[in-house]
């Protein structure tokens, strides 16, 4: 092969490179929007299900239970890892626990006691303000600059939430007398904000399988004592074929599956990309909740969404094109 064959060879050779490269990029990308469509729907699921329920299974019960159907199916396929693994789990316990606290435990199960008092509707519309969120926690915890106009979205997006909160009164805001199973399940959606924004700190090269078993024991160690009070305080679940279908669905879809599904896309294309998707949440749990609670959407719900997927927009449209990690 004469020197011009060899340097139009190796030429070809980077240029095939790198259009393979851009083409795992994309299927990666399209196989993470594909498990994000179907985590928003699970996770929708999982709101109706605590509204649908909370007569027959306690919200902590719930929180508690879920978690025990996640380790008893994980549990065999994740103990070859949590034995190979265990040194990296162990030299990374700090940053797991954190994630197990804010993902494990705080996020349901003030999201399933503020559906004791508000509607999965309301719920699942302030949840559409999490990517906004993530993007300002991003912000606090990794000096991610916002330009103006992104500013200008997030600014949008809280008066969607006060909109919701509000039910469309100001003077509730005023006279300070917001439903207060909405002002539960927003402290959940800040510590869903945290555990998202804190992935990007998991250690490289743990099983996911791993992690999350290991998130699911600190969620369940540390919702345990709650459990016991909210046992001695009488609230026991009612057990029936309707309890134990809802502790199976929010164990095995919207904690195993979605939460798997929700790590891999994160890690694929970056916290503030996936955080989008959750605007899909309100579009799947507005049907789910008329079809099985009978629920029906106000004006000032309408209204609250359409302010929030409007920040959401100019943050999407007018933020930066590349999206990482913070």
């Amino acid at each position: 092969m004469n020197p011009s064959e060899s340097t139009s060879a190796r030429s070809n050779h980077r240029s095939n490179h790198r259009s393979n490269h851009r083409s795992n990029l994309r299927s990666n990308h399209h196989l993470a929007y594909f498990l994000l469509t179907l985590t928003a729907l699970f996770w929708a699921g999982n709101w109706v299900v605590g509204r649908g329920i909370r007569g027959d299974v306690p919200p902590i019960a719930l929180s508690f239970w879920r978690w025990v159907v996640v380790f008893v199916f994980l549990v065999p396929l994740a103990w070859p890892y949590l034995h190979s693994q265990r040194a990296l789990l162990f030299k990374n316990w700090r940053i797991l626990t954190l994630l197990g606290l804010f993902g494990g435990a705080c996020h349901n199960a003030l999201t399933y006691i503020g559906l004791t008092m508000t509607t999965a509707t309301n719920g699942i519309l302030l949840a559409s303000s999490t990517p906004i969120m993530i993007v300002t926690l991003s912000w606090l915890f990794f000096s991610k600059r916002l330009r103006a106009i992104e500013w200008l979205g997030v600014l949008v997006s809280c008066t969607g939430v006060l909109v919701i909160i509000s039910h469309g009164e100001w003077a509730r805001l005023i006279e300070l007398r917001p439903n207060a199973g909405d002002l539960w399940v927003l402290a959940a959606l800040v510590f869903w904000a945290l555990y998202t924004v804190l992935l990007v700190k998991r250690p490289v090269g743990l099983h996911p399988y791993a992690s999350l078993i290991f998130m699911g024991v600190v969620g369940m160690l540390s919702l345990l004592p709650f459990y016991l009070w909210e046992i001695a305080t009488g609230h026991y679940i009612h057990f029936g074929i309707a309890a134990l279908t809802a502790i199976g669905y929010a164990g095995i879809f919207p904690a195993l599956l979605g939460l798997i599904f929700w790590n891999k896309a994160v890690a694929d294309i970056g916290a503030n990309k996936a955080g989008l998707f959750m605007h899909l949440m309100p579009v799947f749990g507005i049907v789910l909740s008329i079809i099985f609670l009978g629920e029906q959407p106000a004006l000032f719900h309408l209204a609250g969404i359409a302010l929030i997927l409007s920040g959401i927009t100019l943050n999407t449209l007018y933020g930066p094109t590349k999206d990482s990690a913070p």
